[in-house]
């Protein structure tokens, strides 16, 4: 095989396009375009998953929190509240998935105090998918949204840019391609409850052995027609930390530059409960 430049940073073969030669040209245009410095790989972590079984829909996430190379976080709650029959795994950057269901859960308790009824987990969907159009995925939020109507068991998946898809088991986050690989190979259609909280138990903890950003405990939300059983944690991680020494700073490292001490006093003169009305 017979090798020729064409410009500085490309590279063409004379015979017919081999892998290696494509991952050679690949290479090498990308360096030209960088000019020599190659782009830093993208770092995220979380696993979450969601299976539907017979009678409602089963949500987990591990509870580790990163930032950077440094675990921030190891009880990072994943699962957040959007209704009494809707709930959400986030993954992506916590504040961002934290305040984009706030919003979405605040629009559906006002629908529900309209209404008198529980919100259909197909208006939480439409909500969150024309907010991050909106931002063209300047929000980082991958959601896996789960939830029981009166038109039966539903679970959805919201990606950043808005693109919607409807499954009856899904995962993401950065573990997701190890924990698809167990519930493609042990889902079944209707799935008895335990059955379906060790799928998930399952598939998290394969995302876990198999991604350095995710980690920890595993949590568990189970939905269905008689309510919401949150698990929190379903299981503990099994790898527990030692600290061989003592984190303690000598005395006079910081020092005190001031001291002033103000007595505060307090005296209830009168105390009244008044019952709020509802009607």
């Amino acid at each position: 095989m017979s090798w020729k430049l064409l410009q500085p940073g490309l590279i063409s073969t004379t015979t017919r396009d081999h892998p290696c030669a494509v991952s050679l040209c690949r290479n090498a245009a990308l360096e030209g375009l960088f000019a020599g410095q190659s782009p830093k790989p993208l770092k995220t972590g979380t696993t979450i998953a969601g299976v539907v079984f017979k009678d409602g829909v089963v949500l987990g996430a591990d509870t580790r929190a990163t930032s950077s190379e440094v675990v921030a976080d190891k009880m990072c709650a994943k699962i957040h509240y959007i209704a009494p029959n809707i709930y959400c795994c986030g993954a992506g950057t916590a504040a961002d998935t934290e305040k984009t269901t706030e919003m979405v859960s605040s629009n559906l308790t006002i629908f529900s105090l309209n209404s008198g009824r529980n919100p259909r987990v197909v208006m939480a969907v439409s909500i969150l998918q024309d907010m991050l159009y909106r931002y063209h995925g300047q929000i980082g939020a991958n959601l896996i949204l789960g939830g029981v109507d009166c038109t039966g068991n539903h679970l959805y998946t919201v990606g950043p840019y808005g693109s919607v898809n409807k499954m009856p088991y899904l995962a993401m986050g950065s573990g997701d391609l190890a924990a698809l690989g167990i519930l493609e190979d042990q889902f079944k259609p209707d799935l008895e409850l335990e059955e379906a909280k060790e799928l998930v138990r399952l598939a998290i903890n394969a995302g876990i052995m198999s991604d350095l950003g995710s980690g920890n405990n595993i949590d568990i939300c189970v939905i269905s027609r008689k309510g919401v059983d949150y698990i929190r944690p379903y299981q503990e991680s099994e790898y527990k930390d030692n600290r061989k020494m003592k984190y303690r700073y000598r005395p006079g490292t910081t020092p005190v530059l001031t001291e002033k001490v103000v007595p505060f006093k307090l005296e209830v003169v009168q105390e009244t409960v008044q019952q709020m009305d509802t009607a």
